[in-house]
């Protein structure tokens, strides 16, 4: 078994100390911030893994070393993901509602409400709100998480293949799947009659089962099988496409997430990913 330290502040310094914990046979330095320990003893992992938690650090125990060759797609959750932000809350706070309405979210990405259920209720608050307030969502309060471009281009240089699913909205995906140069995007349509929000999703909305079916569609037309997909997201809609990858990330999960994943980054961006490889 290999293990993989990384974090944002603490140096090889401060990882090679708790890694001496395993009895590596050999300590690698992959980063500034991040090394890769091999042949190491797992027997004191629980112990480990609360030590490098309480310094911040993010921990992979790795029992195959990985390599991109492995891997033919990469699948990302949008929001709190690959972005930093909700969007379906900001768009919200255009109508003043963004508490009401960021209390279903949370709970839905908890898995206490049925995914369908709450963004039904949730679009339902947005009714006669114009399509500028999305556009205005776009502009101003849109960001990328920590590594996200950075992980994504080298991803593609690996020559794998990218999938973007959100129970979000395509008016977002569509705009970053351009932008991010995606080969795929799948997303909730917002009903929109002149201009202005109806309060109701068009078609078959993309939850858990939805997520899981697109990864297994961008698959069969890649003509590989979902255990070559890495998938990465935060939110219990996500698990159900998460547990058929071949590596499931948690990216600053939910805790029912990150306990199912094989690897929760808490502390590093997303191109803590390149680590692993």
């Amino acid at each position: 078994m290999d293990l993989i330290l990384q974090s944002l502040h603490a140096d090889t310094t401060q990882l090679r100390h708790i890694a001496q914990l395993t009895s590596p046979k050999q300590i690698i330095d992959l980063t500034p911030h991040a090394i890769r320990c091999t042949d190491v003893n797992s027997d004191q992992q629980e112990q480990i893994n609360q030590l490098a938690f309480q310094n911040q650090i993010d921990i992979y125990w790795a029992n195959t070393r990985r390599t991109w060759s492995d891997f033919k797609l990469l699948v990302m959750d949008m929001d709190s993901t690959l972005i930093t932000i909700e969007c379906i809350d900001e768009i919200a706070d255009m109508q003043g509602l963004k508490p009401q309405v960021a209390k279903i979210t949370e709970a839905a990405m908890r898995g206490e409400i049925e995914f369908a259920e709450s963004l039904i209720r949730r679009v339902a608050l947005l009714r006669d709100l114009p399509i500028t307030a999305l556009q205005q969502v776009y502009d101003e309060r849109l960001q990328f998480s920590p590594g996200a471009q950075t992980m994504l281009q080298a991803v593609q240089n690996h020559g794998l293949k990218t999938l973007l699913v959100s129970g979000g909205f395509t008016f977002f995906t569509d705009r970053l799947k351009n932008k991010l140069n995606f080969d795929y995007a799948r997303a909730n349509q917002l009903d929109i009659i002149d201009n202005k929000l109806t309060g109701k999703v068009v078609g078959q909305i993309v939850d858990a089962q939805e997520k899981r079916r697109a990864v297994e569609h961008a698959c069969h037309q890649l003509h590989i099988s979902p255990n070559q997909t890495i998938v990465i997201g935060d939110g219990a809609n996500d698990l159900a496409m998460m547990e058929i990858a071949g590596l499931s990330v948690a990216y600053r999960a939910k805790p029912i997430v990150q306990a199912k994943a094989d690897v929760a980054f808490n502390f590093v961006g997303l191109d803590g990913l390149l680590n692993l490889f």
